[in-house]
């Protein structure tokens, strides 16, 4: 029987990319999902191809907006994919609001969530995962403070791990670090950063990255990460077309 199977599975910022694939794929290994975002068009939309997915629109910011989810549903599984899209310029014309959209949101909400998974806490044998990004370790040319923000999530699934620990709570804090990919709207708004920087066309540049990471490679990814042993799960993670490799 596959691991996932009859776990509840709460994803944050599931409505579109790489959240979606990810909850299509749960959904596909017999987890209930719950499917969180703001969007709560393009969540019925997906809700509506899987029986074993239940939508839930929200503002994932809110400071108590995970107690509808880590309180009242009590998931075995909580994955953070959501985020912003950076605005894309050099520094010197960013705005601090622009600059700063990252870490308003992104790393804004992973505190909320994972406060809240420690607080209340989540059950000892759960999962939370992080998405970080690649940028975080390579940097993101014209995106601001994003790559900051993005490295700061792994930072922080790093910290609430120790808390774990120290505490005895037996969850285990997971950080993912996808390689760029166009197929998103962040991934499509870096790759027009780095194609600019480069002078070549957005085709150019994505040709050069090779094989695409698609929502369906990073979803079944995540079932698999999910499905290990606790001691081969915490931690961090790069994950390519090729899969997922442990960082050090």
């Amino acid at each position: 029987m596959d691991p996932s199977s009859d776990r509840t599975v709460a994803i944050i910022g599931a409505s579109r990319g790489l959240g979606r694939g990810a909850a299509e794929a749960f959904a596909a290994s017999g987890a209930n999902v719950v499917a969180i975002a703001r969007d709560q068009r393009a969540l019925a939309d997906l809700a509506a191809g899987h029986d074993r997915i239940r939508p839930l629109a929200m503002d994932a910011t809110a400071p108590h907006s995970p107690d509808a989810v880590i309180v009242d549903r009590h998931p075995d599984v909580l994955v953070l994919v959501a985020g912003v899209t950076p605005p894309i310029a050099p520094i010197n014309e960013l705005k601090w609001t622009e600059f700063s959209a990252t870490w308003e949101t992104d790393v804004k909400l992973t505190h909320v969530w994972l406060s809240a998974a420690l607080n209340a806490p989540m059950r000892p044998g759960s999962r939370v995962i992080v998405i970080s990004s690649g940028a975080s370790l390579n940097g993101s040319p014209r995106a601001g403070g994003y790559s900051g923000a993005k490295a700061m999530q792994r930072f922080m699934a790093a910290d609430a791990q120790s808390e774990s620990d120290l505490r005895g709570l037996g969850i285990t804090f997971t950080s993912v670090l996808p390689r760029l990919t166009p197929l998103t709207a962040v991934g499509a708004v870096g790759a027009q950063a780095h194609a600019g920087l480069e002078g070549i066309s957005v085709a150019e540049f994505t040709e050069q990255l090779g094989e695409t990471l698609t929502p369906d490679i990073f979803g079944q990814a995540l079932v698999d990460l999910a499905g290990r042993p606790e001691a081969d799960a915490a931690g961090s993670f790069r994950l390519t077309v090729d899969g997922i490799t442990p960082l050090p």
